[in-house]
């Protein structure tokens, strides 16, 4: 097609116009258009797609990371900590309800967090958090030993 419209536009500049070359015209306009486009797809950034929920074994880990630490409710030393619980809850929470084994295969990690963030609220001060330290706490610990007994899900 690119050799034929070569051959109309020199056709084109050779002649008088007419005919030929509207329809040279209307060739060239055609391929502006599609090299247009196709340039435009080039240069366009591709947006990176936004990572999804970590893996359940990832999220998993994370709280694990925790299982050696705790603080004192009351001694000014537990905002980051119970926070840091609170958050990887949360993921793990999102990655099991992602995860291809189905909301279903979790139940019961699930009820319980769900139990958890209901008593939490959206309140995430540190006095709120401590409040509620002995649950937070141990909803973490009964997740650890749920998921001890399933290790296909983090290996």
């Amino acid at each position: 097609m690119v050799v034929a419209a070569a051959l109309v536009s020199c056709t084109q500049a050779s002649s008088d116009g007419g005919p030929d070359a509207d329809a040279a015209r209307t060739v060239d306009s055609v391929e502006n258009a599609d090299r247009a486009e196709r340039e435009a797809g080039e240069a366009e950034p591709t947006a990176a797609p936004s990572p999804g929920p970590a893996l359940v074994r990832d999220a998993f880990a994370t709280l694990q990371a925790t299982l050696d630490e705790t603080c004192t409710p009351g001694a000014g030393d537990c905002a980051y900590f119970l926070g840091r619980v609170t958050r990887e809850l949360t993921e793990l929470d999102e990655s099991m309800r992602a995860d291809t084994k189905g909301p279903g295969h979790f139940k019961k990690p699930l009820a319980d967090m769900k139990a958890l963030f209901d008593k939490l609220g959206d309140d995430r001060s540190e006095a709120h958090l401590e409040k509620h330290f002995s649950e937070i706490v141990g909803t973490r610990d009964g997740i650890n030993t749920w998921m001890q007994d399933h290790p296909d899900d983090y290996r």
